[in-house]
């Protein structure tokens, strides 16, 4: 869902700012056009997450979807070169 239309849809409640990869990596996703420039976001993305907010966030979603179920949403136009993937992967392992 294109952010524009986020109160159009009325789906989401709170935004998780500290799960969205930083400007730099987001200019290097999207110029992302080989194999070994995802790779290196995709590192530079884990790296980031393991960092103390982002990390307590994805521990705190971890824990409540144990007891709860809820969406985690965001809109990207490839989904083979989003961090949306990566994200999914990091909450599995949390």
């Amino acid at each position: 869902m294109r952010k524009a239309e986020f109160a159009s849809w009325d789906f989401y409640d709170v935004g998780l700012p500290s799960l969205a990869s930083s400007e730099v990596l987001v200019k290097m996703a999207l110029r992302s056009a080989d194999q070994r420039t995802w790779k290196a976001f995709v590192r530079r993305y884990r790296a980031e997450m393991r960092k103390t907010d982002a990390a307590r966030t994805l521990d705190l979603l971890a824990a409540l979807s144990r007891t709860g179920n809820f969406s985690v949403g965001r809109y990207c136009e490839d989904q083979t070169c989003c961090h949306r993937s990566i994200l999914r992967e990091l909450l599995k392992e949390h």
